[in-house]
């Protein structure tokens, strides 16, 4: 009997992988490697010929047919207008294949690295290139792929925590209660808040800067969601730095694309809805084996203690009016995993 696609991904082999590739008609040379990515399983592999490609299998029963086609769709269109975003390579006209179940597509592999500090320089030419992705993203709609809510990002993760018996007993009650208030928060302050195609995870691990200059990096995670969305986590160091640099970014911004301030009043509540939602992340993957094994302390007292405390603070700012569109305190990196979402 054939194992079921989320087992089967579970346990894929490089020899699978390399199979998959050279049924498209590559040549890898048999060089192959993990990369860092939780969400899905991604593979470098060097081919016969020198180049190296990236192999992307995607998590069974996360995303369709019709909703990856639409990123990569969408991945095109940015090409189209030279904007560096990486999109998949296409064979016959297709850039989505299926093996075992599982849904695949490849990319050239890009050089380059994650950028540790960003000058005035790069803040400029960063907040260009964003308001050029973002003009793409508004002239066009996502049909299939989903839009940017606080069902989506708190109630569903919630109810997804509370249903696998994750929240400990003594923290459920004030952690369910500061999850509510955020969500509330968030759909009084969103009404007139625009929503266009984004990139939906744009923190500095999926900005790459080499030889050939900036690309942006793993669209998976694209949706309908507000400008902001693609903005805040650029920007979650001290305060000081972090408004200044947050500033030089979206003077550039605007030279091509509108953004307006008021929009950063939302900052720390969607930081507050990403921290919930990550929560709820690795209690739909906990089954995942690489789950168990990256997050040992998951669901913890000091796992709980130390979420209840952020969100505590984000909601106690609500009521302070001074508080509105101030820079946010530095987010611990757990939350910013390579390739998350669910």
């Amino acid at each position: 009997m054939q194992p079921a696609p989320t087992d089967h991904f579970y346990h894929l082999t490089p020899d699978e992988i390399i199979e998959a590739v050279i049924r498209l008609g590559l040549e890898p040379s048999g060089h192959i490697s993990q990369l860092n990515s939780m969400e899905n399983r991604v593979f470098d592999l060097r081919l016969e010929n020198g180049k190296h490609i990236v192999a992307k299998f995607y998590r069974p029963s996360r995303w369709n047919q019709a909703q990856i086609l639409e990123e990569h769709a969408f991945l095109s269109e940015l090409a189209n207008e030279e904007i560096p975003a990486l999109s998949p390579l296409r064979f016959d006209g297709q850039s989505l294949f299926e093996d075992n179940g599982i849904f695949f597509a490849l990319w050239q592999r890009t050089g380059g690295r994650e950028p540790e500090e960003l000058s005035e320089i790069d803040l400029q030419i960063l907040g260009r290139l964003l308001a050029r992705v973002h003009s793409v993203g508004a002239a066009g709609h996502y049909r299939n792929r989903p839009v940017f809510s606080s069902e989506r990002f708190v109630h569903a993760p919630l109810a997804v925590l509370c249903d696998k018996n994750f929240l400990r007993e003594d923290f459920a009650a004030e952690y369910a209660d500061l999850a509510i208030r955020i969500a509330a928060h968030f759909d009084r302050h969103c009404k007139d808040l625009p929503l266009l195609r984004i990139h939906g995870d744009l923190h500095k691990g999926n900005i790459l800067n080499g030889s050939e200059g900036w690309f942006l990096l793993d669209f998976d995670d694209s949706l309908m969601g507000p400008a902001v969305q693609d903005v805040w986590m650029l920007f979650p160091g001290d305060r000081h730095s972090g408004d200044m640099a947050r500033a030089t970014f979206l003077a550039a911004y605007r030279e091509f694309r509108e953004f307006d301030e008021r929009w950063l009043n939302l900052a720390e509540t969607l930081r507050a809805m990403r921290i919930v939602h990550y929560s709820g992340w690795i209690a739909r993957r906990y089954e995942d084996p690489s789950f168990k094994a990256a997050f040992p302390t998951f669901a913890s007292s000091a796992y709980w203690e130390e979420e209840i405390g952020i969100l505590r603070d984000i909601c106690d700012s609500f009521g302070d009016s001074s508080a509105s569109g101030q820079p946010m305190e530095k987010l611990s990196n757990k939350h910013f995993f390579f390739d998350y979402e669910d």
